[in-house]
């Protein structure tokens, strides 16, 4: 209780003095650091940058009060066009900056020594059929298998958005982003995006031994998965996509990112559905020893509902997905806790009525419950996350403070589940 009370104090701090800073910072937005290279707007570049700083409170029984600062994101997005059929994106910044993993002067390659920034995105894309067809490559993230895998990181609901959405970091691709050629466009009110990417030949999630040492030996596994590189020097290829049907208001499909909360300036209603194809991307052996190859593939279907609720300012947003991994027998080596087996995650928030010039409150609750084959013999076989937190809006998402309690339990063996809980704060600015 005494964290709870003092991390609400500072929460509501840190809504006093960003209210008087930034309270009128939408006056100035006025769509960004845009700038035209002609008359009629035509011919641009587009500059955005933000930051999402992170305190975080283990919330562990008997512990004392502790917090943890962590610089979350930083990062800067160019895009730009000179003509309507070409356009660029260029994508950098760092994640999740702890002083575990700060960067220092020194020369010397060590742990702790290197900085973390690096590409985000680097692609091209040129409009062969106007909003209908739209092609290009490089480092992008046109991402199959849910809308939440290609969600922005501006307009989050949720303080994070859930990482076992990103299914694939680590495993086939740069942090979301792979290498490879995407088409994307609108068939009336389809909206689809396609791609073929080659998959990164060093996967850092899994395992990567069909044997364990035990007892001092080294000892086959049967039936444990292991992620392989089917390719030599690429990891092979990886087909994936996405669709959504877009009943209601239609969003933008000019860059891959899809927003999380509207807070009411659209009607949204979507339902979606994607996959995740990685052919002979996995591996395991039977009691004989024989190797056997596997493909490991995702399937999902979501829907995505954002509406105003009248003329008082508050609005209504809820997305809901079920995601089907089979990427073989007892994988469990993605982050987030993905692993062969089915997810399903939903989130609600509702946005109060307007009732202070200072900003907008939106309460939020989100869950995510897992049920993963490799743990399906265990005393309590499900994992599950719930997280409830409130976004204050000082200039919509440009500018805003989330508070979010969550708690976690995994599955495992023993009677008792093993859980965690924390309490996190973010202060966020983007231009």
């Amino acid at each position: 209780m005494k964290t709870q009370r003092l991390l609400t104090l500072i929460f509501l701090s840190l809504i006093s003095i960003y209210s008087t800073s930034y309270g009128q910072g939408s006056a100035n937005y006025q769509g960004g650091l845009k700038v035209s290279l002609n008359e009629d707007g035509s011919k641009y570049f587009r500059l955005l940058t933000w930051h999402q700083m992170w305190v975080t409170t283990p919330l562990e029984e008997g512990n004392e009060l502790k917090t943890n600062f962590t610089l979350r994101r930083s990062r800067v997005l160019m895009y730009a066009q000179i003509s309507d059929r070409f356009l660029i994106n260029t994508h950098f910044g760092l994640n999740s900056l702890e002083p575990g993993n700060m960067g220092t002067a020194s020369p010397i390659s060590q742990p702790g020594t290197n900085g973390q920034l690096f590409m985000h995105g680097a692609w091209a894309q040129y409009t062969i059929f106007k909003q209908k067809l739209v092609v290009g490559g490089g480092l992008h993230y046109w991402n199959g298998i849910s809308r939440l895998a290609s969600q922005s990181t501006l307009n989050i609901m949720t303080l994070d958005a859930p990482i076992h959405n990103w299914a694939t970091i680590g495993v086939t691709d740069q942090f979301a982003r792979h290498l490879g050629f995407f088409a994307k466009g609108k068939l009336g009110k389809l909206d689809y995006r396609l791609a073929i990417n080659e998959a990164i030949s060093n996967p850092t999630r899994g395992a990567d031994s069909h044997l364990s040492e035990i007892g001092g030996q080294s000892l086959l596994i049967p039936h444990r998965a292991i992620y392989r590189n089917p390719d030599n020097p690429g990891g092979g290829k990886v087909y994936q996509g996405y669709l959504n049907y877009q009943f209601l208001d239609q969003e933008g499909n000019l860059l891959p990112y899809f927003v999380g909360s509207y807070l009411g300036t659209k009607k949204v209603f979507n339902i979606g559905a994607g996959f995740f194809h990685h052919r002979e991307g996995a591996s395991y052996c039977d009691e004989a020893g024989n190797l056997i190859l596997h493909s490991p593939t995702s399937l999902a279907v979501d829907v995505f509902y954002d509406s105003p609720l009248g003329s008082n300012g508050s609005a209504l947003t809820f997305y809901g997905s079920w995601t089907r991994h089979d990427w073989g027998p007892d994988w469990t080596g993605g982050v987030g806790g993905v692993g062969t087996g089915n997810i399903a995650y939903g989130q609600l928030g509702y946005v109060l009525p307007d009732f202070t010039e200072k900003g907008r409150l939106q309460p939020y609750v989100h869950g995510t419950f897992r049920a993963l084959e490799a743990y399906e013999d265990y005393f309590n076989p499900y994992s599950h996350n719930l997280g409830v937190g409130a976004n204050w809006f000082i200039d919509g998402h440009n500018a805003k403070i989330t508070l979010e309690y969550q708690r976690a339990v995994e599955a495992g063996d023993l009677a008792k589940p093993e859980a965690t809980s924390w309490l996190r704060l973010q202060a966020m600015i983007y231009l």
